[in-house]
């Protein structure tokens, strides 16, 4: 049965597009260090990791995009040309 959810779990990070798998690889390893000190649960460690990475960097990356956007609409004010002084 280990057996089988390892390599299910191996097939679904393998092809699993490059966004999802990159908070998905980070929180699973965190993820599974944690479950294997919790009494040998590594693997729902990994599988609960993956999740929650993958939540965390879908809102870094939600975050960017938006502060992206707010860079993009900011408004710069146009040059103020000089009055020459009355005499």
């Amino acid at each position: 049965m280990k057996k089988i959810i390892l390599l299910a779990t191996a097939l679904s990070v393998a092809f699993a597009p490059a966004a999802f798998a990159k908070g998905c690889l980070k929180g699973a390893a965190l993820g599974a260090v944690a479950g294997h000190y919790a009494h040998g649960h590594a693997v729902k460690g990994a599988l609960a990791g993956c999740v929650a990475g993958h939540y965390v960097a879908k809102g870094v990356a939600a975050k960017k995009a938006a502060d992206a956007k707010k860079a993009d609409t900011a408004v710069i004010p146009a040059p103020v040309a000089a009055v020459p002084a009355a005499h």
